[in-house]
């Protein structure tokens, strides 16, 4: 592994390639260097199948000239490697095409996050490697002894990662971010009678391996969800209420960030193109991007609150702007697109701090913490109210057209009979609109729980198709 870079080394490094950049020509510049280190294990049946640890250092830099840009990267930091970094940039961007609606921000809109946001912690790098393993062992272990009907396994896995990041421009803003991300998790393989073979998952993720679940309890929640899809059967083709899992129905809301993306938007390639301030959903859905969030976790050991960043929480988004609350959905009436600062001048609006960027390219855009608030019914409560219908559990496919809204896509889960989980169903296809589907929630449970940077409760969905047999 590489030796761990000082904030120091790294804000020279960046700061160094800005200077060369404005000496080398640049009407205005952005520098962007990283380092980071990742850890995998993959363990198949109690044996290490696979062992991976790596570091890695590298250098972004994006140039102007003018109305012209360009950007460049790499992992070559030496004296030699960096000349030709910044000489391509420039040169490069002397011969694209000038763009009215290129630059960096404003110099005022440049700012972040001052408190502490507890993105890092350092016992991810602290914990051994051999206890790492274990975890991933005995997580798969639990899950093989749940039942006699899991033979077979895909794996338990462990992954960590840090980074660190310092962003610099020549408008004066000067960026930092260090992260820390570790989890586990198993999936399990089952064979019914007839020789049918299932496999599903579950795992356990967090910034500090302080929060992290308890192995057995994943593994033992990895087989049930496993064991639940065997013995599937196809139904017939009907229109039936839909309840979506909460991990499918993140989705679902997605499909809303996708929508009011600024860059879809002024390509009027999207369904909600032209929809500010008009409803767009039942007056029970709330939409929210929020690159702020911070999380009040409790230690299960020792019962302390911890504070936990959310994996989508940043000080400042990929331009240098401060993250912030965004509301994109408010009783169902859409209040703002997300934007970066091109697609923003595009529409003559504000970036909404959504910009996101790798080393090298122009800025993208992304989500922060991405949600639908949730409602006040169990998932219990919800099935039980469904004489008939389809609780999904997976979708398979790409059937999304958010041009139009149209979404179909094969799927699979549990059949609802007279309130209750009845079979699991298997080779289905479930059709419908967007625009009708937001406006045919008909209940959302209280469910919300945060394992990613996307999260969404338990949605019940009126009147969608249901292809099958």
């Amino acid at each position: 592994m590489p030796a761990v870079v000082h904030a120091l080394d790294l804000r020279t490094l960046a700061q160094s390639v800005l200077d060369r950049a404005l000496k080398a020509g640049a009407t205005d510049a952005e520098a962007v260097a990283y380092e980071g280190e990742e850890f995998s294990a993959l363990v198949r049946l109690g044996q290490v199948e696979t062992l991976k640890e790596s570091g890695s250092r590298a250098i972004g830099l994006r140039v102007f000239n003018g109305l012209r840009s360009a950007s460049t990267s790499s992992s070559d930091l030496s004296p030699d490697g960096l000349a030709k970094l910044v000489e391509g940039a420039v040169a490069l961007a002397k011969i694209t095409s000038e763009d009215p609606f290129s630059g960096l921000p404003e110099a005022s809109a440049f700012g972040q996050i001052e408190t502490d946001q507890h993105l890092y912690y350092e016992d991810v790098n602290d914990q051994p490697p051999e206890e790492r393993i274990e975890i991933a062992r005995r997580c798969e272990a639990a899950a093989m002894a749940f039942d006699t009907r899991i033979q077979n396994s895909g794996g338990g896995d462990f992954d960590t990662a840090t980074s660190h990041k310092i962003m610099v421009n020549s408008r004066g803003f000067i960026g930092e971010t260090r992260r820390s991300y570790c989890g586990f998790s198993a999936a399990p393989i089952a064979h019914d009678e007839h020789g049918h073979m299932q496999r599903n998952y579950w795992f356990s993720s967090s910034r500090t391996t302080r929060l992290l679940e308890d192995p057995e309890a994943i593994g033992r929640k990895a087989a049930e969800r496993t064991l639940r899809r065997l013995g599937a059967r196809r139904v017939k083709t009907q229109r039936a209420p839909v309840v979506f899992s909460p991990e499918i129905a993140k989705s679902i809301i997605g499909n809303i960030f996708e929508a009011a993306n600024g860059d879809a938007i002024y390509r009027h390639a999207s369904f909600l193109d032209d929809m500010l301030g008009q409803q767009i959903a039942g007056p029970n859905i709330n939409v929210i991007d929020d690159g702020t969030m911070v999380h009040k976790r409790i230690d299960p050991l020792t019962g302390d609150t911890i504070l936990i960043g959310g994996f989508g929480t940043s000080p400042f988004d990929g331009e240098g702007l401060p993250t912030r609350r965004t509301v994109l959905v408010e009783n169902g009436i859409l209040k703002n697109y997300v934007l970066n600062t091109y697609t923003a001048r595009k529409l003559g609006m504000a970036s909404t701090g959504n910009a996101s960027r790798g080393l090298a390219g122009n800025p993208g855009i992304g989500a922060g913490n991405f949600y639908l608030e949730p409602g006040t019914q169990t998932p219990e409560e919800i099935i039980a109210g469904i004489p008939s219908g389809l609780y999904v559990t997976e979708t398979m496919g790409f059937g999304v057209n958010l041009v139009t809204g149209d979404y179909s896509q094969g799927a699979a889960g549990l059949w609802i009979e007279n309130g209750e989980l009845a079979y699991p169903v298997e080779e289905i296809t479930i059709a419908g609109n967007l625009k009708d589907m937001y406006k045919n929630i008909v209940a959302i449970g209280n469910d919300l729980t945060f394992r990613g940077a996307a999260a969404a409760p338990t949605l019940h969905i009126e009147g969608m198709m249901i292809a099958g047999a």
